[in-house]
Order: structure tokens, then sequence, then C-alpha cells
């Protein structure tokens, strides 16, 4: 690995080779701490929209890793706007150690990584959410001790996150469904490139209207905000749109008994999911937040050590 700018872009062997490396730092980090694999490196994060998990996970890895992070907001830099991105990416190569961007347009990370000389790592996109995706599978892994064979279900708008856990699932084992409401489902080009990888895997891949029908025999329920950061405009019409779609106990229940509920936080409650729900037994919603940290710490390591 060179960049990590996609799952789709990750091979099944870096994928369990990145869980395996983050299980060793989770254990290790609660046992008294990290080694400073990273020491000295300097990781740069150009944020083009605002953020609480992806920035401070970031920071706090390298600094269990004995590295430090330097944080560059929208204003500072103005990526593509106040300078090309091709250049943006040159001058940081010559700074830092490697560069973790939260952007907008997917093409923008593609062309930082384009001139880049150090390590690019994708903190989130408008085509997926490869770090998201990272975590989520950690946390089922660490609920199943298995992935193989596992059901997942996602309820809600088919964006990037859907998008970075369906090739996930089809990289990985297990079988895949999404219910979304009639214009917001996953589009077509990621299904079909999804069902490519799943040619090895042999998982199924289920879109439905009917969130029930998604439900069940799922060990793992997945909801995301209904409103994406720059879709604010479209707030009134989604919020009728996905209300059949919120995450309730009622849904629940149609799963398996086991099933863990997962987002990605961060959660408007009395919307996607309830407060009985995100704070209920079933909830892995903030282990899942945490495991962005050290999910992300075995990303930094394979890149940057």
């Amino acid at each position: 690995m060179r960049h990590f700018l996609s799952i789709l872009d990750t091979s099944s062997k870096e994928l369990d080779d990145l869980l395996t490396l983050a299980t060793r730092l989770k254990t290790e980090w609660q046992s008294g701490g990290n080694e400073p694999l990273l020491s000295g490196k300097v990781l740069a994060m150009v944020f083009q929209k605002p953020s609480l998990r992806t920035r401070v996970s970031f920071d706090m890895g390298m600094r269990h890793l004995g590295g430090d992070a330097l944080y560059l907001s929208p204003d500072e830099i103005g990526l593509g706007k106040r300078e090309s991105i091709s250049d943006v990416s040159r001058v940081l190569s010559g700074y830092v150690d490697g560069i973790m961007a939260r952007v907008f347009d997917h093409e923008h990370i593609l062309e930082l990584a384009r001139y880049a000389t150090v390590p690019v790592i994708n903190g989130l996109s408008n085509f997926n959410h490869p770090c998201q995706a990272l975590a989520d599978v950690l946390t089922i892994l660490e609920n199943f001790g298995h992935l193989e064979d596992l059901n997942v279900a996602f309820i809600g708008d088919g964006n990037n996150v859907a998008t970075s856990l369906l090739f996930s699932c089809a990289r990985l084992g297990m079988n895949f469904s999404i219910a979304s409401p009639e214009g917001y489902g996953l589009p077509e080009d990621v299904i079909g490139k999804a069902k490519e990888i799943a040619q090895e895997t042999e998982i199924s891949i289920k879109s439905t209207r009917d969130p029930i029908e998604a439900v069940k025999n799922a060990q793992v329920i997945y909801t995301d905000t209904w409103v994406s950061m720059g879709q604010e405009q479209e707030m009134k019409q989604r919020e009728l749109d996905f209300t059949p779609y919120q995450v309730n106990a009622e849904l629940v229940s149609q799963a398996d008994p086991s099933a863990i509920v997962l987002h990605c936080l961060p959660a408007h409650r009395g919307q996607e999911i309830t407060d009985e729900v995100a704070d209920g037994p079933h909830s892995k919603i903030f282990p899942q937040a945490e495991n962005r940290m050290h999910a992300q710490k075995a990303v930094l390591v394979t890149l940057m050590g």
C-alpha cells in the first residue's frame, strides 16, 4: 500500500493485515501504551469541512505512536482555490511524512495522491469513507470474532459511508443489504463494482425499499444521517422521505437477537435513530467511534512506519 484512498483499491489481504495490526495496536494501548513506531514523523491533516472524530482520532493516533499531527483548516489552504491541489501536494510532501485530507470531491484526494511523494490517506470524500469502514469492520470483528457469512444491513441513504461498507463486506465475506427510499439508493456503478468483487467471496448483495426485509437475520444494523454536509437545502424533503427508515426498537426487534447497531456519527437522535436504540443494549456506536483511532493507527503505521 502506498496510499489509503478507497476500500475498492485495497485487497482482502491488505484489509486483513490492517485489521490484525489494528487489533494488536489497540491491545497494546490498553495494556499501557504503544511503541513509538512513528517517532519523528509528522502527519499533515487537511480539512475542507468540519470534523470531530476524524481530527481527534488522527491527532491522538499520531501521539500514541510517538509522532505529531499538524491541523490545516479550510481557510488556511483553500484547497484548489487559493492554491492548486498539485502545488499543495508537492509543497506538503517537502515538509511532512504523510497527508490526511477530508474533502468534498473525491477527485481532490486522487489529485493529492497523484502529486504527493508521501502517503495520502482519505479522511472522507463524497465517494467513500475508507477509514470509517475499517473502524466499522474492526468493531464487527470484536463483537462476533469473525466476519465471514455475517449479514450486514444498512438503513438509509446510499452515501459514501454505505459505499465503503459495501466494498468492505464484498472484500471480507459479509452479506450486505441496503434499504433506501426511491431515488436514494447506492449508485449502480458502486453496486456493479461490489458484485465484481463478490464473485470471489460469494456474498449476497441486496437492495430493497423495505427496511424490515433488509434487517431480517441481520447481525449488524447500520445507519447514518439523512442529511449530509452540503445537502442542507434538501433537509425538509429528506426528512419526509426517510422517516419510515428510522432505526428504532421495533426495527431492531426484526433482526437477529445478537444484532449490534452501528452509526458513524454525528447522530441526529429522533431522526435516523432513536435514543432508545443509540443508548440501548444493541448499540456499539461509541466503541465504534473509538475504533476510528485504533484502525487509523494501523493505516498510519503501514504507510508511514
